[in-house]
């Protein structure tokens, strides 16, 4: 009997240390935006004096194919051109272009598969990361704009709803107010950055594809894999209880 209680105590301790948050319904561990990244890094080193055009070059090229399978090969190329020219304003102005249609297709993508909560949730996630490589920007022209924008995000997160656990923290989804967020998103970025439009060469990707971000969301508790721990702990608890129980009775 020691021994189980000693192993069963052995393993809540080895399940303790997995992260697990009772939060829910938040953007839960931020995932990054690989494209924002680089744009960061690359502002970095442009900002050297004299600006280093070559390790620029080199952070875009990183991001370079995937920009070109999922928004036509006009925008790299554009900014691979001023790049080349190592016109430093007209890079950064590039650059911040691009973030912005990203952000158009991680929210298009949300509305056409609204239904996939999880999928969705992480894609605004991605988006929101990547106003969040803006927003300095925007926050310095027009602090007002910068807040509004950041409200608008935090209602579509809203919007998408939450399916829940077993109806456990269940709340609907809402895709009319999602779409009116969205589109005032993306009004006040196409107006902040001068883009004529948001249009991109194509929406290759679904909001099905899984981006490996080498971290797992275990604030997700409507994810029913984040439950097995507790399930562990809970079955391995009762199977000891119960064989305590047994072995007194005999």
């Amino acid at each position: 009997m020691k021994r189980a209680i000693f192993f069963c105590f052995s393993l809540i301790l080895i399940l303790s240390n997995i992260p697990l948050s009772a939060s829910a319904y938040s953007y839960g561990d931020p995932n990054e935006e690989k494209v924002a990244e680089v744009y960061k890094e690359m502002q970095l080193k442009l900002d050297e004096n004299p600006p280093n055009f070559t390790a620029a070059k080199s952070l875009f090229g990183t991001v370079k194919e995937e920009i070109d399978m999922h928004m036509g090969t006009e925008p790299g190329e554009v900014i691979m051109k001023s790049l080349d020219d190592e016109d430093k304003e007209a890079t950064i102005e590039n650059m911040e272009k691009l973030l912005v249609l990203n952000i158009a297709r991680r929210l298009e993508s949300i509305e056409k598969n609204f239904e996939e909560f999880d999928n969705s949730k992480k894609l605004l996630a991605k988006g929101f990361a990547t106003y969040q490589a803006l927003s300095p920007k925007v926050e310095a022209q027009n602090a007002e704009v910068d807040q509004q924008i950041k409200a608008d995000f935090d209602a579509a997160l809203e919007a998408l709803g939450n399916p829940g656990l077993f109806g456990v923290g269940k709340k609907p989804s809402d895709i009319e107010t999602f779409k009116e967020k969205k589109e005032a998103i993306l009004d006040s970025l196409q107006k902040e950055f001068n883009l004529a439009s948001l249009e991109v060469g194509h929406f290759a990707e679904s909001a099905t594809e899984q981006e490996g971000t080498g971290k797992k969301d275990w604030t997700d508790l409507s994810n029913f894999r984040n439950w097995i721990p507790i399930i562990i702990i809970i079955g391995v608890i009762a199977a000891v209880v119960a064989i305590g129980i047994k072995r007194r009775r005999a």
